[in-house]
């Protein structure tokens, strides 16, 4: 129920870059009254995050402030007196990627406990374990001292957000501003932490600003949508007038092989890897054609980012090989297998130019001269979509979209005849998701790269592959053409990730309906350490 009191207001906000250009958010106006949840849809790039953070009185860095006001609670989250007083106890962030925000060298229980001292200091220190205790209850996972003291690395992903989610409640706030908390996350565990945020929600009379690339589910949970486009609000109201199925296609549409077959071919036989003293994948094998794009996919924890190190030389294996050649030669000081990381931020070095991160592998690995290679940096730009003004920018000046395209281009400057790319797409909106998609395949196309699609995303499966991987516990348990795998799944794992998926195409919706199988949201001990 919408309260009548406002507890945020936003008023005429204007961010831009402190060089100069273009605004990134402008004059953009925003109320949440107490007790409402107030969702924000839009492209990456659009703003939605800069508007997300100003709640909390912060701006990325390379951009200012340039005029407007924010409000939260009559304070001013810009004023560093007031944003101790607000940040935490009376508004508090959960973003994507739980990585950033818990700490890799302390026990989670014990960061639960931090978090419950700084902002709640009234509480008698008696009472903090209990608030530990019932905040992991209240996020859906176990309170017991095991589970309390494992690192975060010991966590799978979908624990791992719920443990940050925890973390972002111990002040108990009175207003969540949450940014894509689920689109790191596999389709299965996504869908259990977006009914877990229903239940979080809908307690007490909380106030929410709810940033996401899925306007359905927005309008489902929210009592108002706006639509951010290039830093506007354009659109107040639920945004369903442009439904996302427009973006993907009516079938599985595997591209054909790309031209002429000069990728190289990949084979997998046999391999098996661990972390410490865990086997997380056993007897993996799978064979992918000079051109072609094969599927790797699995819920959280299933092996697939390991088995994507695997086939780069970043992990090694305990047992089986790794094997790739080529019909014709590729180009002379090339790196052959190259890895586009889903991070693309945590990828590119923040202090460097989109320029120096492109010549670093076209002068130390392919060895060309300074002025051939500065040529080459802008002829890659331009392949990957982007102006070349963006060669002298740094990746946070670049949207989410155009850090993955730039993450792209490093790994063609390398000249690579295998491209190994892990959830490429799992932190854009659909939009630019699709446009990456497309990008790919027109990559393969024109330089006869082969793709290795590391993806829980089965849209993305069915638009580039012409084969599908399933795996689960690190082990393959469905494999076959994608037309066959992803409208006639054979396996209980692959059904559920179709039934989990969202914005199917009809012909994978239809095989999807009512086969959600096993797990529930409640059973959180049987979710795997994240791979």
């Amino acid at each position: 129920m919408t309260g009548s009191e406002s507890l945020a207001e936003v008023s005429g906000l204007t961010i831009g870059p402190t060089a100069g250009g273009p605004p990134v958010l402008l004059d953009a106006s925003l109320s949440v009254a107490r007790g409402q949840v107030v969702g924000v849809v839009g492209r990456s790039g659009s703003g939605k995050s800069s508007l997300a953070f100003s709640l909390l009185g912060h701006v990325r860095p390379g951009l200012e402030r340039r005029h407007g006001s924010v409000r939260v609670a009559g304070l001013d989250p810009f004023a560093r007196a007031d944003a101790r007083r607000l940040r935490g106890r009376v508004v508090s962030f959960l973003g994507q990627d739980p990585a950033t925000s818990l700490n890799p060298a302390l026990r989670i229980g014990n960061q639960i406990a931090e978090a419950v001292r700084l902002r709640s200091p009234a509480a008698p220190p008696g009472n903090v374990d209990e608030r530990v205790e019932a905040l992991l209850q209240s996020v859906r996972l176990p309170a017991d001292r095991a589970f309390q003291r494992r690192l975060p690395h010991q966590l799978s992903g979908g624990q791992a957000q719920r443990v940050a989610l925890a973390i972002t409640l111990a002040g108990s706030p009175n207003l969540l501003v949450l940014d894509e908390p689920t689109s790191s996350l596999d389709t299965v565990l996504a869908a259990r932490m977006r009914r877990l945020l229903v239940d979080v929600l809908h307690d007490g009379d909380r106030s929410a600003v709810l940033v996401s690339h899925d306007p359905v589910w927005l309008a489902s949970v929210a009592d108002d949508v706006i639509r951010l486009e290039n830093g506007r609000i354009i659109a107040p109201g639920h945004p369903l007038m442009s439904p996302l199925a427009a973006i993907v296609p009516t079938q599985p549409t595997g591209v054909d092989a790309a031209g002429p077959s000069t990728g190289g071919r990949l084979s997998v036989k046999g391999l098996a890897a661990v972390h410490g003293r865990e086997r997380v994948l056993h007897d993996v094998s799978l064979t992918v054609a000079g051109g072609g794009c094969t599927a790797v996919m699995g819920s959280s924890g299933s092996g697939k980012t390991t088995l994507a190190r695997c086939l780069v030389g970043l992990h090694r294996p305990t047992r089986g090989s790794v094997a790739w050649w080529e019909e014709a030669p590729g180009p002379g000081g090339s790196a052959p297998v190259q890895l586009v990381a889903q991070d693309a931020r945590g990828a590119l070095n923040p202090r460097e130019s989109v320029r120096t991160a492109l010549m670093r592998p076209l002068t130390g690995i392919r060895r060309q001269p300074a002025g051939k290679a500065a040529a080459e940096a802008g002829r890659l730009l331009g392949l990957v979509g982007l102006a070349p003004e963006v060669l002298g920018r740094r990746p946070g000046e670049l949207s989410g979209g155009q850090r993955q395209r730039v993450n792209l281009a490093r790994a063609l400057a390398a000249g690579p005849r295998v491209l190994v790319c892990d959830e490429i797409t799992s932190a854009l909106d659909p939009e630019t998701g699709s446009g990456i998609l497309d990008l790919l395949n027109s990559l393969r196309r024109t330089l006869g790269l082969t793709v290795v699609l590391v993806t829980h995303d089965v849209v993305a499966a069915a638009r580039c592959a012409e084969q599908v991987v399933v795996l689960d516990g690190g082990q393959v348990v469905e494999s076959g053409p994608a037309d066959r795998v992803l409208v006639r799944p054979e396996h209980a794992v692959t059904r559920e990730l179709l039934a989990c998926a969202d914005h199917l195409p009809p012909g994978l919706a239809a095989c999807a309906t009512g086969t959600a199988v096993g797990r529930t949201v409640e059973s959180t001990r049987g979710e795997g350490k994240r791979a």
